[in-house]
């Protein structure tokens, strides 16, 4: 069964393509954007969590 990292990051309504597509770059998948608590927007992402060598 996969694990999951997440991530969560505000977006910047003028650079919300630049800031996505960087996290993507290392891996991240968009799973959700929803309305900030202050106001804004908050991306809420994913990615697969490497597997560790056996010791």
């Amino acid at each position: 069964m996969p694990r999951w990292e997440y991530l969560t990051t505000p977006l910047i309504i003028h650079n919300t393509a630049a800031i996505l597509n960087n996290w993507g770059s290392e891996g991240w998948e968009l799973v959700q954007v929803v309305a900030g608590p202050e106001g804004g927007l908050v991306a809420y992402l994913k990615r697969p969590v490497a597997d560790e060598p056996d010791a």
